[in-house]
């Protein structure tokens, strides 16, 4: 902004400051207003900077604040679930033949689903524990060898056949199986099989199993629980 003295000086010659001009006084009168409204307009601006910085400021530190309490609120909730789990899987009640030396006795299949009564508890409990979205197999007539024919275990399906998993049936069938482990004792898990690896409970420890062929052959769409 030229400042007045230089406007004086620049124009001396003109008699714009000479001597009373009511031209030279009206365009002096016209630059003082503009220089007014520049600097309001200055100020103004550093007005609303500051004003913005601190909103921005205090915005960052609600935002840290709630942050901080959603974690601690999401902490509580999982403990809370832990909580749960703990209280439910002390409900889960032993199964029927249990020996005193940790073994379990001998048992026939009975009923219309043909399966044994230890077999029938951990099927229940798991269809009480979990939302199962696809069908659940037991005995099945084939002698291939395993529990099946004898009524001794059951096929919890993650997907409908023959297909992988969705990721949220995955987790649901690592849910299953950690939890068969984990209440094993108490119900006479023998072992557990998914995803082309085998749990036994007498010797702990996912183990890796040969590959069988396809994706159900591998329990890669079920999970496998066979009991004493």
């Amino acid at each position: 902004m030229v400042s007045l003295a230089g406007l004086r000086y620049q124009t001396n010659d003109l008699g714009l400051f000479g001597t009373p001009d009511l031209q030279g006084a009206a365009v002096l009168a016209q630059l003082q207003d503009e220089q007014a409204v520049v600097v309001s307009r200055f100020a103004t601006l550093k007005t609303e900077r500051k004003a913005a910085a601190d909103a921005a400021a205090t915005l960052i530190a609600e935002i840290k604040t709630r942050s901080e309490e959603v974690a601690r609120q999401r902490k509580d909730a999982e403990k809370l679930i832990d909580d749960i789990r703990a209280k439910l899987d002390q409900l889960v009640p032993v199964a029927p033949g249990r020996l005193s030396g940790g073994g379990w006795a001998p048992e026939l299949p009975s009923g219309s689903d043909n399966i044994t009564p230890r077999t029938r508890l951990m099927k229940d409990q798991i269809s009480k524990n979990f939302d199962l979205k696809f069908a659940v197999g037991c005995y099945r007539a084939e002698n291939d060898g395993g529990e099946h024919p004898l009524g001794r275990a059951c096929d919890f399906m993650m997907s409908s056949g023959g297909t992988m998993p969705i990721s949220s049936m995955k987790a649901l069938g690592d849910s299953i199986a950690a939890w068969a482990i984990k209440n094993g004792p108490k119900l006479g898990v023998k072992y557990v099989i998914w995803q082309q690896r085998i749990y036994n409970l007498g010797s702990p420890g996912w183990r890796a199993m040969s590959n069988r062929g396809g994706i159900t052959a591998n329990h890669y769409d079920h999970v496998h629980i066979s009991m004493y």
